[in-house]
């Protein structure tokens, strides 16, 4: 089968390039910026240039395409807003895909996005969900909570290098998930027609929140975290006033996100059936426990090599003589 894998130089897009070349799919890429996608070329991937916000860039990289995979959605360091991509961006991606007559589409949503309109990226997603619904495509969607990957500079990072540690709110236990695992799923998705328009939550093993994972990390790396707390009034004051500068506009959307996440409402979801549909066992589903672990296995193991290459580096240097007074 011939993918289109759209945001592929992502978090997840990537995972899902992989995976997807893992299980012999021809997969082309549609990138905004071919220099930062050198390696998907070097995994065999195919990388177009276009951008779904323009319209007339999609359809070029639909040729001959028989799935689409869309992992897009705006970072919290773009300039874009979320409106531009997620929602805009969305349309036109979904009317080319009609357009050229392609039969299947797989789409990432948000856990929940139908209880909370007030935040602007839920509720694009929702909106998104019900466009595809009345598109008429063979779409699967899957609701996510969030990325393993995503715990590393905001847990593991902070507490090796003895940073502070910022925890939120009321401290919403979160089912994060492996984005490689998600890849799996979505990839899988192309190949089980039960699950052709339709909606499925996609979570990890079990719900985890900030102090949990902060005493696993500790636990891990063997040293104390340094922890402050963030209010949620700080929050939202943090979002009226970035809300202000046109250069805060997108900032201030992902805030009121935070806020979300900082309500104590647990993410997580029973993914019972979910396994069952895609013939995936749960047992294949990465755990925080290992997921971290093999981080901090590998971290801890390069730091104990760059101390002894410094200890050996001391060793070999031969001790100076002492200046002597020649008059």
């Amino acid at each position: 089968m011939k993918l289109l894998v759209v945001g592929a130089t992502g978090t997840l897009g990537r995972q899902i390039v992989r995976h997807a070349l893992d299980k012999e799919h021809e997969v082309r890429c549609l990138v905004r910026s071919p220099g930062k996608a050198s390696f998907l070329k070097e995994w065999g991937a195919e990388v177009v240039k276009g951008d779904i916000r323009q319209k007339e860039t999609i359809s070029p990289a639909l040729e001959d395409i028989d799935a689409v995979i869309d992992a897009a959605t705006t970072r919290i360091t773009d300039t874009l807003r979320i409106q531009q991509v997620d929602w805009e961006g969305k349309v036109n991606l979904i009317q080319e895909v009609q357009a050229a007559d392609i039969d299947r589409y797989i789409f990432f949503s948000i856990l929940n996005s139908e209880k909370h309109p007030e935040v602007p990226l839920m509720d694009i997603k929702q909106c998104t969900e019900l466009f595809l619904q009345e598109s008429g495509l063979n779409y699967t969607t899957f609701r996510l909570g969030g990325f393993m990957q995503g715990l590393i500079a905001q847990y593991a990072i902070p507490i090796l290098e003895n940073q502070v540690v910022w925890v939120s709110g009321e401290n919403t236990p979160i089912a994060y998930m492996n984005t490689q695992d998600i890849a799996k799923f979505a990839v899988r998705a192309l190949e089980v027609p039960a699950t052709e328009k339709q909606t499925f939550p996609l979570v990890g093993t079990r719900p985890w929140n900030a102090y949990e994972i902060i005493r696993l990390c500790e636990r891990l790396s063997q040293q104390e975290a340094r922890i402050s707390t963030v209010s949620l009034a700080v929050l939202r004051l943090m979002r009226r006033v970035t809300r202000f500068f046109e250069w805060g506009q997108n900032t201030a959307d992902r805030l009121t996100f935070a806020e979300v996440l900082a309500s104590g409402e647990p993410l997580d979801a029973d993914m019972d059936q979910v396994y069952e549909t895609f013939g995936i066992p749960k047992e294949e589903i990465t755990t925080m426990e290992e997921y971290m672990g093999e981080y901090f296995t590998r971290i801890m193991k390069k730091l104990k090599e760059i101390d002894y290459e410094k200890n050996k580096t001391k060793k070999r240097k031969k001790p100076t003589k002492p200046y002597r007074n020649q008059f």
